[in-house]
This record gives C-alpha cells, structure tokens and sequence, in this order.
C-alpha cells in the first residue's frame, strides 16, 4: 500500500475515525491521571471530541454504513445504542466533580464502554468500507468528518473567554445540536 500524504489516504474516512478514536483513548487517560483544573481541562476536551466525533459518524458513517456494507443495518443499530448509552453517562457527569469518587465511577465505565465501541465500530464497520467503497468515496467522506470536528463550537460565547468555559455552559447536547447543523450545512442539506 502506498504511504500515505496530506492528498491521499490519510484523509480518507477510516483514518480519520481511528485517529480520533486513538486521541479519545489517550485523553481518558489524561482525565484519569491528572486532577482538579488539569482533570476538568481534559475532561472538556474529551467531551468535544466524543461529541463531534459521535456526531460526524451519525450524519456521515452510519448512513453509509447502512446503505452499503452487509447487514449495515444490524451493525449501525448496534453502535447507536452504545453511543446512546454513552450520551447519558455523559449527561449523569455533567453536574458531578471531576475530583469526585461518584465521577470517577461513572467515568470509569464511560472509558471501558467507549473504548469497547470504538473496538467494535473498527471491526464490524470501518473494516468493511474498503470493500464497499472506492478510494474517492472514503476520500469525500473523510471531509464531511474533517469538516464537523472544524466546525464543531469553539468560539465564545457571552460571558465566557476559553473553550473550556464555553463547554461548561454548553452541555453535550448542545455540542452534539450545533455539530449536527453546521455539517448538515456543510453537505448541502438545508
């Protein structure tokens, strides 16, 4: 296979989507190693990236996946409820302490669920797009992933000054809403 570059397969869908997957694995051991200020900083991070990268495989992948790999149907069904599940362990740590034994708890299965959907979107998914599709086609929706993680809210907004602080004033679903619109913009989908 040949290397890849910036115009080739490193932007191709399943790259992405394990590059992410890889950067979740490693800031839910920077929440767990880390406390107070750090913890929450992290913590925010990972809640972005699971947020626009859930949401990227809802509007972009799972529809493919659906349409084009055997018993997609069966596969996407099977990660939604995962993700659901994730969605409202999420919510159950928004209003706990990051320092927390309840947090830490709940955030500890959070990482085994995760980490396990991950394995299984890898497997029984992504691996089968390179059958399904041509080097183009993985190419265009790597782009439409490209673009929700660029477009996914980091501006301020009143009353706060960093990204950190804009998360905590938005809740996941609020990330996960203004993910969804802008990469629906983004498609041409009004």
């Amino acid at each position: 296979m040949p290397e890849h570059d910036s115009t080739s397969g490193s932007n191709d869908v399943t790259t992405l989507l394990k590059a992410q997957h890889e950067r979740i694995r490693e800031l839910f051991i920077e929440v767990i190693n880390t406390k107070g200020d750090e913890r929450k900083r992290h913590y925010h991070d990972l809640v972005r990236l699971l947020a626009v990268h859930e949401t990227a495989e809802e509007e972009v992948v799972h529809p493919y996946a659906r349409r084009h790999i055997e018993g997609g149907d069966d596969v996407v069904k099977a990660r939604v409820s995962e993700e659901e599940k994730a969605k409202e362990v999420l919510a159950e740590l928004e209003d706990l302490d990051p320092d927390s034994t309840e947090f830490l708890d709940k955030f500890a299965t959070l990482h085994r669920d995760v980490v396990a959907h991950a394995e299984a979107e890898e497997r029984e998914e992504f691996a089968h797009f390179d059958k399904a599709a041509d080097r183009g086609t993985l190419q265009n929706l790597g782009r439409a992933v490209k673009a929700a993680e660029a477009l996914a809210p980091t501006r301020p907004h009143p009353g706060t000054d960093t990204a950190v602080k804009n998360l905590a004033v938005a809740p996941v679903a609020t990330v996960i809403d203004r993910t969804r619109d802008a990469l629906r913009r983004v498609m041409g989908e009004h």
